[in-house]
């Protein structure tokens, strides 16, 4: 008896740890056997001007964040060229993955992210812009790191998973926004 009960209470210690990390509530960042995995790149043509895609990017967390983003997006603190942002992501099990970010602006260019806080303790990632003939090529890419060697690794590979599935999805929001606001005026 004493064993299941024991096994039960670790099975609910571990459960409660990884609902921590998920949750960006707990980062293990102790710098034992660092492996760093790249994210991306994944790049995607958009039909309008590098200017008018970053700010479609840029504007939820330079300006008033929208309701719409409300529940994903949180800016805790914002100046001219840098925010810190709380980035929420919906997963599976009705668990919310929190990551805690600073993103750095370079108009019209390039977009900086670096992680503060979350499931893992090393992201650096960029949404890098440059014309493509009438329109933007936006390319996502960044590296991710995890410790404890080869179950850091396992971790990282399933962050990593979730990481681009949501870069993914920002992109075709921010393509069809962008696309939206250079598409010619009907009169």
């Amino acid at each position: 008896m004493r064993k299941l009960a024991r096994a039960a209470a670790l099975a609910g210690a571990g459960g409660a740890l990884y609902a921590l990390i998920v949750r960006g509530y707990l980062t293990l960042d102790v710098g034992v056997g660092r492996a760093i995995q790249p994210l991306g790149p994944l790049v995607r043509h958009i039909e309008a001007p590098v200017e008018v895609v970053f700010d479609v990017i840029a504007a939820p967390y330079l300006e008033r964040t929208p309701r719409a983003l409300e529940e994903k997006l949180q800016v805790w603190e914002r100046g001219s060229d840098m925010v810190l942002a709380a980035h929420h992501t919906p997963l599976r099990g009705g668990l919310t993955a929190t990551t805690l970010e600073t993103v750095r602006f370079t108009r019209p260019t390039r977009i900086d992210f670096r992680l503060v806080r979350g499931p893992v303790p090393h992201v650096a990632e960029s949404f890098r812009l440059r014309p493509l003939g009438a329109g933007s090529e936006l390319t996502w890419s960044g590296e991710l790191g995890t410790d404890f060697w080869a179950l850091g690794r396992l971790w990282g590979q399933r962050v990593a998973r979730v990481w681009e599935r949501a870069v993914r999805d920002s992109f075709e929001a921010i393509a069809a926004e962008a696309e939206r606001r250079a598409a010619p005026r009907g009169g």
